[in-house]
């Protein structure tokens, strides 16, 4: 951070420091019974603080707590390490951490703190995922567009919420950034709110905005977003890419594309496709390439037209300083985003998902790799559905994924690996597509669905996977017209 940056808010952290108010001076009346976090408290600050461990003691950390933590690329990563370091030293036991996907080391999940904290993942990420194949951590298979419901319905009810912020403007409105998911329904129904301020979180809105009033203690820590992206699609995703953009985008289509190599080179190659919109749970790097070019104008889009729609997003700093008070984008809750119905509704709507392997029925495993959970649902079936379901019946579900691995299998395969997880049933699959070509699903038989599949597997593995469909069917599977 630059010294004229750490200058500027040490100066505005002074001035309000004489205005502290703790979350137990509230004052009891209409505003803070409904706790709409865009509605000002009157006559309530945030209490200032130096570091994260003094907001984390001031807010109560204790044994048997249930804390918040937003996700992905806004994870408050310096709130979560003085979290850590004073459940540690004050000996807490049994604290449950409810969260999507984390950035950061994720220090609350090593050995040495799993015996004070358990991480619970709605959606697992990297930093995480051995703690949870280790039995030490958790997690809940949940659809997106239901984990509002966990708090909204009181399956979990937050004693802290952890979240990152922007710093207020001059109505004390600040903006929860580039994380918005399952954010508000958490802070709605949380007990104390503890926020990390960071200059370089983008202000984003919608239903982005939370009122400084809401914020109970707070620390200035300004830090850059985590950075993902901007690797090179292989010669394979490539392909993959071209695909989907020759042979299934078409001009006014609303796209839904998730993070990866795959999405990128997808974006890279509709570049002369016109009209195109956005709704998708999450968006990077690509979207903003397409917009600059004026493809992207969501003219279409019967619902936000002329605004891209998300809930979170990670990608670069190219991607963060394109969301930063721009309000040609609308960042809102994620039961809103990533309902089937809303998702519909969009014109030609173009999803386009990954997995981990899919067998010859087109059954789709996305979570986990044999018995090892890997990720999660997700918002893979929310708009599989939703495309599927589309009113203007142009939808098209997409499932995209290499032929291999890295180690050379095929990733189609006879049967799902032991243990391996169902995310998205073979009745909903439509489209599978590799570097190979498009497998179309819809109405098609068991046989018919495994001569798709094979077609485009990887030549190596089209002769095994003829021999493992035929033991499985018991007739040789081919092109067949019903």
């Amino acid at each position: 951070m630059s010294l004229q940056k750490m200058t500027s808010m040490t100066r505005w952290l002074s001035a309000l420091r004489p205005y502290r108010v703790t979350f137990a001076s509230a004052t009891k009346n209409y505003y803070t019974y409904v706790n709409e976090p865009s509605m000002l408290i009157p006559n309530k600050e945030p209490c200032y603080l130096e570091c994260a461990e003094e907001a984390l003691e001031s807010a109560g950390l204790a044994s048997n707590q249930i804390i918040f933590v937003q996700g992905a690329a806004a994870t408050p990563i310096e709130l979560l390490r003085g979290m850590t370091e004073i459940g540690i030293k004050k000996n807490v036991d049994n604290v449950k951490l409810f969260h999507m996907h984390l950035e950061g080391k994720a220090s609350f999940a090593s050995k040495e703190a799993g015996k004070h904290f358990k991480s619970i993942s709605l959606f697992i990420g990297g930093n995480v995922r051995q703690a949870v194949n280790e039995g030490q951590a958790d997690c809940i298979p949940i659809y997106l567009s239901e984990i509002p419901k966990l708090f909204n319905e009181g399956h979990i009810k937050p004693n802290i919420a952890l979240i990152q912020v922007t710093p207020p403007d001059s109505k004390g409105y600040c903006s929860l950034g580039t994380s918005i998911d399952c954010v508000r329904a958490a802070l709605i129904h949380s007990k104390v709110v503890v926020a990390q301020i960071n200059e370089y979180l983008p202000r984003t809105f919608g239903d982005a905005l939370i009122h400084k009033s809401h914020i109970d203690f707070a620390i200035c820590h300004n830090e850059q977003l985590p950075n993902h992206g901007g690797k090179a699609p292989s010669k394979e995703e490539q392909q993959i890419g071209k695909n989907i953009a020759d042979n299934l985008v078409e001009n006014g289509a609303t796209l839904q594309l998730g993070i990866g190599s795959i999405p990128d080179a997808t974006l890279a190659l509709l570049k002369n496709h016109k009209d195109l919109g956005v709704h998708s749970e999450m968006f990077s790097d690509g979207v903003v390439d397409l917009f600059n070019l004026g493809c992207v104008t969501n003219s279409k889009k019967q619902l936000h037209t002329g605004r891209i729609v998300g809930s979170f997003c990670v990608g670069t700093n190219k991607l963060y300083e394109f969301m930063n008070d721009n309000p040609y984008i609308e960042m809102l809750r994620v039961d809103y985003v990533n309902d089937p119905r809303i998702i519909a509704k969009q014109p030609r709507m173009t999803a386009i998902n990954s997995c981990i392997e899919v067998d010859i029925t087109g059954q789709i495993c996305s979570d986990s790799i044999g018995p090892k959970m890997y990720s999660g649902f997700g918002g893979q079936v929310d708009f599989i559905s939703g495309a599927a379901m589309s009113e203007d019946k142009l939808g098209k579900p997409i499932i995209a994924l290499r032929s291999t691995t890295n180690k050379g299998n095929s990733k189609i395969v006879p049967m799902l690996n032991l243990g391996a997880g169902v995310v998205t049933s073979r009745a909903l699959v439509r489209y599978v597509v590799t570097e190979w070509g498009i497998a179309s699903l819809f109405g098609k038989s068991l046989q018919q669905r495994a001569y798709e599949l094979i077609q485009i597997a990887h030549p190596d593995h089209r002769e095994t996977l003829e021999k493992a469909a035929f033991d499985r069917l018991k007739v040789m599977p081919e092109k067949k017209n019903y």
